[in-house]
């Protein structure tokens, strides 16, 4: 019987290839073909139109954007400017009301004893004023808060001594003169500085903004030189490429950009040489008259000062020399708004000339009489002329400022809201031009 034997089962050499698994593949992301696409749509002819028309409506839309922040800069200027002057005539009334209220606190200690009810009220109010002008200017620019705090606390030290001066004289005590002066010096060592650094600082910020008027026209003219360029050069090769040489929407956007660069350059101009002139007029005048009257009281002041001396009042006398000197040039610069003020001024000079006369010639008593007198030809008589009449200049210089920048402001065409609107107009009309020729290529 034979038997057969089966032979072993086959193995799998290590080194035999497996199987290829079976099933679906993931395929890779289409970038290749996205990137294809987007060649192709800027290839060619019609590409090269594309990537004009994305250009030229891009700077477009930047030259509406760049003419209305152009506008948008002047007008800023003007208001603040305007502001600002509002600001600086403020800090100057509170110099003028702590000077004013000086000279009447020593011509009043002229009087000896109780001082004369109309020039303690006339004090009170004064320093009433310049508290309350001390107030809104904080609240009117934030910038001069901390000067503005401490003024107010260098005023309470100059009220206290003026107050023992006025308990002393009421009492015949000499010591009040010596709390006078050294109120008055207060006032001129530790306040006025302030207040002169305040007046510094807004000066130099309405200057800054009359500077910054004209500066809407750079923005305004390169955004617009630039997009007439690119402008100009899509018409150009369009006239090449397709032999039209007129693209009619592309050249009105051309026009759009063109006309908002020439009625805003003009309007802007305009309101940059009105801002010059009333830089050069009003407000020069202003400023003049704000100074003459702060110099003005500052003579007074010294004038009493130099009787409550008694011949010991050289200092003051030239301190008074000094302001009125001032005065004169203030009042030089403003002559074209204040014309009869320096006669008023001089008037007050030569009475201040006799009252030095008579004191010199030690008549004493008719010295102070010619100083504190209500009639004619007296110190106070001829002060108060001067002071009324130079209110009134100053006040109606300060209006006429803040009136002449409003009007340039408000003569600005609307083109800070217009302008991004006018951008994207000349951009529907380059596309609507571009289009007409994307069209002959389908």
């Amino acid at each position: 019987m034979t038997q057969t034997t089966s032979a072993p089962p086959a193995t799998l050499s290590p080194s035999a290839p497996q199987a290829a698994p079976t099933g679906p593949q993931s395929s890779p992301a289409p970038t290749n073909s996205r990137q294809g696409a987007v060649r192709a749509w800027f290839d060619g002819t019609p590409g090269r139109m594309r990537a004009l028309l994305i250009l030229a409506a891009v700077v477009a839309v930047l030259f509406g954007a760049a003419a209305a922040q152009g506008f948008r800069q002047s007008e800023g200027a003007l208001q603040r400017a305007e502001e600002n002057t509002a600001q600086l005539v403020r800090i100057q009334a509170i110099h003028t009301n702590l000077v004013s209220a000086n000279a009447n606190a020593t011509n009043a200690f002229l009087v000896g004893g109780l001082e004369p009810p109309a020039q303690r009220q006339q004090f009170v109010d004064s320093m009433s004023t310049a508290a309350k002008l001390i107030s809104e200017a904080a609240t009117a620019q934030p910038a001069d808060q901390e000067a503005l705090g401490a003024l107010n606390a260098t005023l309470l030290t100059y009220q206290g001594l003026i107050e023992q001066a006025r308990a002393n004289n009421r009492q015949g005590l000499p010591i009040g003169s010596q709390y006078l002066k050294d109120a008055s010096a207060s006032l001129q060592t530790d306040s006025l500085p302030l207040v002169n650094a305040l007046v510094e600082a807004n000066e130099e910020r309405v200057a800054t903004e009359f500077n910054n008027v004209g500066n809407g026209n750079v923005w305004l003219y390169l955004a617009g030189l630039a997009t007439l360029i690119v402008l100009g050069l899509t018409l150009y090769w369009l006239a090449r490429k397709t032999h039209r040489y007129l693209n009619v929407p592309i050249a009105a956007a051309a026009v759009l950009v063109l006309l908002t660069m020439l009625v805003g350059g003009t309007s802007l101009a305009n309101a940059s040489g009105a801002a010059k002139d009333t830089r050069g007029d009003a407000y020069a005048d202003t400023l003049a008259l704000s100074r003459a009257r702060i110099a003005a009281y500052d003579a007074k002041s010294n004038e009493s000062l130099t009787l409550i001396a008694r011949g010991s009042g050289a200092a003051f006398e030239e301190a008074w020399k000094k302001s009125s000197g001032t005065v004169d040039d203030q009042l030089a610069v403003a002559a074209g708004s204040a014309p009869d003020l320096q006669s008023k001024w001089s008037v007050y000079k030569k009475v201040h000339t006799d009252i030095r006369e008579s004191d010199d010639d030690g008549n004493w008593d008719k010295a102070v009489g010619q100083a504190i007198g209500t009639s004619d030809q007296t110190s106070n008589v001829a002060f108060n002329e001067f002071d009324k009449q130079s209110s009134q200049n100053l006040s109606g210089a300060s209006d006429t400022t803040r009136a002449e920048l409003k009007d340039a402001r408000d003569g600005l065409p609307p083109i800070a809201w217009l302008g991004l609107p006018i951008g994207i107009a000349a951009a529907l009309l380059i596309t609507w031009g571009m289009s007409q020729r994307l069209e002959e290529y389908r």
